[in-house]
């Protein structure tokens, strides 16, 4: 069974007095409150957050037996960790704002795209001078329908912050603990980018109970809260 409703909205509270008191930290060290926010940035030194909603366009990626696309609720979350980024005054970069693919024109079939997709998701990461990579996606295991939870992967630099992620989500989001995995040859974006990088599957869409919490604004902003206060914890 998911969290019931008392428990998840004791740690949803929780998880929101962790950020604002880190927005609080954040603030006051090393500069005074009213500086600009691009003085803020300068003192600090700050790791530029590249938030990545995965897939996008003709590629919607996992899909629900009620028809919930994973793109959609990738962005959702991705635009939501934005705007809690931008009330830091955090240099924050999305890969997208929109439902679309990030292929390039010249390539043709489906498989052409996918791959100049995620080619060009690594590229802009990498090109992003002391960046953080966050990509959000959704799991899906059509064969093993009551398996849920959110879980972090990591490339070879990011396991210190996909260990902090796994943790708050293991604390806000999951009934069950799960651990952070390192990226195998299969997940073409972390295996290609040269920055720390964490890709987390929020949830699964092979789940009814956890697609229809995926599916709530409430949920999704759940998501990006948690994310969003551990990486930022945990930055390298």
């Amino acid at each position: 069974m998911f969290i019931t409703f008392k428990k998840w909205s004791a740690l949803y509270i929780l998880v929101l007095l962790v950020l604002f008191a880190g927005f609080a930290a954040i603030l006051w060290r090393g500069s005074a409150i009213n500086a600009s926010k691009n003085l803020i940035l300068e003192q600090a030194g700050e790791a530029v957050l590249v938030i990545d909603p995965g897939h996008g366009g003709m590629d919607g990626g996992a899909v629900a037996a009620d028809g919930t696309v994973e793109a959609g609720i990738n962005l959702a979350v991705g635009l939501q960790m934005e705007a809690l980024s931008e009330l830091l005054g955090r240099e924050v970069l999305l890969t997208r704002r929109e439902d679309v693919s990030l292929h390039d024109e010249a390539a043709g079939s489906v498989r052409q795209k996918k791959v100049s997709d995620l080619r060009n998701r690594a590229d802009l990461a990498n090109s992003v001078p002391g960046a953080v990579l966050i990509s959000i996606h959704q799991n899906s295991l059509p064969e093993a329908k009551t398996v849920h939870g959110a879980q972090a992967f990591y490339n070879l630099g990011g396991e210190a912050l996909a260990q902090g992620v796994q943790a708050a989500l293991n604390t806000a989001i999951n009934d069950r603990p799960k651990e952070p995995k390192a990226a195998g040859s299969g997940i073409y974006l972390l295996e290609h980018t040269q920055i720390p990088a964490v890709l987390v599957e929020c949830g699964f869409l092979s789940n009814p109970d956890e697609t229809a919490l995926l599916n709530t604004e409430a949920y999704q902003t759940r998501l990006a809260v948690t994310i969003l206060a551990s990486v930022l914890e945990n930055l390298p």
